[in-house]
């Protein structure tokens, strides 16, 4: 298994690149640079592109609203470029909330958009001239597409590094997954529970499977757990338990929201109806506390090293491939302990 880390968005890009070259010594094999209403991920994966020299970069995600497929496409060849093809393309189309509540656009048909961009993507790479006829993008845009109809089939000027970058999909429903699995090189879910991982999401990933192109190889799985090894951090679940509250209470109204639906296909419903009610009541330290101690548990890498190593190979049996960690330290020495860790547990 391997080992990603997401920096903080809220950060400081050049205190951020000083602790990312220190973990990439400790054995962290990839960084993931977040984009929400934040600095943008493109600027600080440039960043790091430069002061790096082996570590894996990866965009967590890019909203695929935010974006033309080809700026897309033209991005993710620049970071490959300048990283030496270290760059992986995470796609994902984050929530009403963002695209159109900051970026003001409409949050509309995200499988089929999805598709679409990643075909672009492809197509741009291979530097084949661009002629796209979907149902949510048109290139060349003719004039019966609202275009001019000057438009011409262009192909990318530059030579890309790869021809296939690697293409991850943060997906949580069903036919999200699916597409991901069928599509993708990486899928990234979100509070990965090794457990009932099959159960929620097994049938989806299957059908994907099923009409996976062999050349794509296997599907790389990145599981996100919170990590504190250590003999006394069981009170650190306190840490994980307000990230849980915030999604399952607070990321979209009643009947609307995606991680409240797979709290309760974990089998905590009536959990997940208590914690978004408090949420939405605004009292968010009793939702927080509503979350249950196995629910944080189970989806974190929290525990003495024993209980962890038995963990990640939970996670590992459930198909994660990658445990893209967030180390509960104060520090960042703190921070690189726990990666050097778990690297020795793996």
């Amino acid at each position: 298994m391997r080992i990603g880390l997401g920096i903080n968005y809220a950060g400081e890009f050049n205190d951020v690149a000083d602790e990312v070259l220190d973990l990439e010594k400790a054995g962290l094999d990839i960084v993931f640079v977040p984009e929400a209403y934040s600095f943008d991920a493109v600027s600080a994966l440039g960043y790091l592109a430069a002061k790096t020299d082996k570590i894996k970069l990866a965009s967590g995600i890019l909203q695929i609203y935010t974006r033309t497929p080809t700026l897309t496409a033209m991005t993710a060849a620049g970071l490959d470029n300048v990283s030496n093809g270290r760059f992986i393309l995470g796609l994902g189309a984050s929530g009403p909330q963002v695209i159109e509540g900051f970026h003001g656009v409409p949050y509309d048909a995200p499988i089929g958009r999805t598709r679409e961009i990643i075909e672009i993507c492809r197509k741009v790479w291979r530097r084949e001239r661009l002629e796209h006829r979907g149902k949510y993008y048109q290139m060349p845009l003719t004039a019966e597409d609202g275009g001019t109809g000057l438009g011409k089939p262009l192909k990318l000027i530059n030579h890309p590094v790869r021809e296939r970058i690697p293409v991850l999909l943060a997906a949580l429903g069903q036919k999200n997954v699916a597409l991901a699995a069928e599509v993708a090189e990486g899928w990234q879910p979100i509070f990965f529970l090794p457990e009932k991982a099959k159960d929620v999401w097994g049938d989806a990933v299957a059908a994907g499977k099923a009409k996976r192109d062999p050349a794509l190889g296997e599907l790389d799985v990145y599981a996100g757990p919170a990590l504190a090894i250590g003999d006394d951090v069981e009170h650190l679940l306190g840490f994980v338990k307000p990230h849980l509250a915030l999604y399952i209470g607070g990321m979209g109204a009643k009947g609307k929201n995606f991680y409240h639906t797979l709290a309760t296909n974990y089998g905590y419903g009536a959990e997940a109806d208590r914690i978004q009610e408090l949420y939405l009541a605004g009292d968010k330290a009793a939702a927080a506390q509503a979350v249950p101690d196995e629910l944080a548990r189970n989806v974190s890498l929290i525990g003495p090293k024993g209980f962890v190593a038995e963990r990640v190979k939970a996670f590992e049996e459930a198909g994660a491939t990658v445990l893209n960690v967030t180390p509960i330290a104060d520090s960042k020495d703190g921070r690189i302990k726990q990666v050097e860790l778990l690297r020795d547990l793996i």
